[in-house]
């Protein structure tokens, strides 16, 4: 909760000073001399409140979405040996992390993914793929769980929700604040809002989000790094990069997570000609070549 304090309060000074700068190089008087009456401060509250929401909604509800969407099957008792193994393993796991003991389940994919989500450290949910318990020898499943519970201590989940709802408060508004100046200043509508303002707003919008997921992908990826290195310090270097060069294989294989769940698996697959042509900017993960690399060159 300290975080989650510390961050929003952090994130509320800048946009605060976001709407100090356009006061102070004259936005202000520009839009006055214009007839808009726009009060930043009112649309900065009104863009975070609505920035945030959904946001921090999606967090809460995270647990209960992996659940349903990913057909996760809970296991509240073990009905098998393998299964047993994954209760002890994640038990000890968390241990160490220093986590509360989180919802374990296993999902049907014939990939090697899995996946962490839920709103605090004390309270998540860590899953695995069919597939991964197939593919993978138990040290490189041990290693996968350790990299799941690295994000879990690490806090990412919360922390990339965040950054999620400062991004979306910013280009809520900027998109209106470019919106209401090409209505007024350039195109001289008077009264209401025009077309212009509507399609500027839209297109605006659009742009403004492309950039923005620049950065939460920058985020994303950082953390992937991160949870490597969690993964190696509980679980064995050797383990964790014999994992990740398991996954190489699949490489080619497009996702089957769907976008609300990729960017907390421990992988994500080539989805398509946009990813491949701009490359690293808009995915989620590191390449997997980095992500071996930056493990040996520190082990």
């Amino acid at each position: 909760m300290l975080r989650i304090g510390l961050f929003l309060l952090t994130n509320f000074a800048i946009l605060l000073l976001a709407g100090a700068v356009l006061s102070f190089f004259g936005f202000d008087s520009i839009m006055a001399q214009n007839g808009v009456d726009l009060n930043l401060t009112a649309l900065l509250i009104w863009c975070a409140v609505i920035g945030f929401a959904g946001s921090l909604i999606s967090l809460l509800a995270s647990k209960w979405m992996a659940k349903k969407f990913m057909h996760v099957r809970m296991i509240d008792q073990p009905r098998n040996e393998t299964e047993q193994w994954l209760v002890n393993t994640v038990e000890t796991l968390s241990k160490d992390a220093g986590v509360g003991m989180p919802e374990i389940g296993i999902f049907p994919s014939p990939q090697s993914n899995a996946f962490a989500t839920g709103w605090n450290k004390n309270n998540s949910l860590v899953a695995v793929s069919e597939g991964l318990l197939q593919r993978m020898n138990r040290d490189e499943v041990r290693a996968v769980l350790a990299h799941e519970l690295g994000h879990v201590a690490n806090g990412d989940m919360v922390t990339l929700t965040l950054i999620q709802g400062v991004v979306n408060t910013f280009v809520l508004f900027f998109s209106r604040v470019i919106g209401h100046f090409v209505d007024r200043v350039l195109l001289k509508n008077e009264q209401g809002h025009g077309i212009g303002y509507f399609i500027s707003v839209m297109i605006a919008q659009i742009v403004l989000t492309i950039l923005a997921s620049m950065v939460v992908m920058w985020f994303s990826r950082r953390r992937e790094f991160r949870a490597d290195e969690a993964g190696a310090q509980l679980a064995g270097s050797a383990a964790m990069i014999g994992a990740l060069e398991k996954l190489k294989a699949e490489y080619n294989m497009p996702s089957d997570m769907g976008e609300t769940f990729t960017a907390f698996g421990l992988k994500n697959g080539r989805t398509g000609s946009f990813q491949e042509k701009f490359g690293h900017l808009f995915m989620s993960h590191p390449p997997l070549d980095a992500r071996i690399e930056a493990l040996r060159n520190r082990y």
